[in-house]
């Protein structure tokens, strides 16, 4: 077993009561657990001290955690990731633009379960890390408009040459990765459209399990209603 207090897991999740809940879980398990409101709350704080593992929701406004996910991948690969979301049912049914080493649907009963992919990923980070460097993250972009005849486009950087370029795209929403040569030094630019505002996350069902059962609260944490038992295990993106 991994020992726990030298290994540090950031929270990234704008629910309040869901980032308190998972980080007292992993508290009081022994983690160094600390938290974000959003991706770019994250990314600020990932310039001061990186952590060895993110648990990051999918849904989230500002920036996307699909968006944030890629960003990790390409600037912090030694990273390992965790992705949870209430959008979906599997880590099968997660697109495949979405880089991360897990995935937890939120809506389950578990919670033992994510202490336990936790300390899997800990103890095969080595050769995880390793996987990382050979995985080319797509770049996640907004939809830019219109153009004058009225066609959708977005606009394209190319990771290797740095100049950016138009491409048209079409009018359904496509979680897709798509790959298209660079318009200047034809190199292969791989892309998603980011489809985060389409996703819906299911309302929480009347019933659940209140924080005061199953996670130990220390003296700094606030009372919460929010549920505890909503992380089942899925199978591994």
């Amino acid at each position: 077993m991994p020992n726990k207090s030298t290994h540090k897991i950031l929270v990234v999740d704008d629910d309040d009561d869901i980032r308190i809940i998972v980080a007292t879980l992993l508290r009081t398990a022994g983690y160094d657990a600390s938290t974000a409101e959003n991706g770019f709350d994250a990314l600020l704080q990932l310039r001061h001290a990186a952590p060895d593992l993110i648990v990051s929701d999918l849904n989230m406004p500002q920036m996307s955690g699909f968006e944030f996910l890629s960003v990790i991948r390409r600037r912090f690969p030694e990273l390992l990731v965790i992705a949870m979301s209430g959008a979906y049912a599997s880590g099968d049914a997660v697109p495949g633009g979405v880089i991360a080493d897990a995935f937890y649907a939120k809506g389950g009963q578990d919670l033992e379960a994510l202490l336990r992919i936790v300390a899997d990923l800990l103890q095969a980070s080595a050769s995880r890390r390793v996987a990382h460097r050979t995985e080319a993250a797509p770049v996640w972009i907004p939809r830019n408009g219109k153009d004058s005849t009225g066609k959708p486009y977005v606009v394209l950087t190319c990771t290797q040459c740095l100049r950016s370029f138009p491409l048209h795209v079409s009018e359904g929403v496509n979680p897709e990765v798509v790959e298209t040569p660079c318009i200047f030094c034809l190199s292969a630019v791989r892309y998603i459209i980011d489809f985060s505002l389409s996703v819906a996350s299911p309302a929480p069902q009347a019933g659940q399990v209140s924080v005061q059962r199953g996670v130990a609260k220390g003296p700094a944490q606030r009372e919460s209603s929010a549920p505890v038992s909503w992380i089942r295990e899925s199978p591994r993106l």
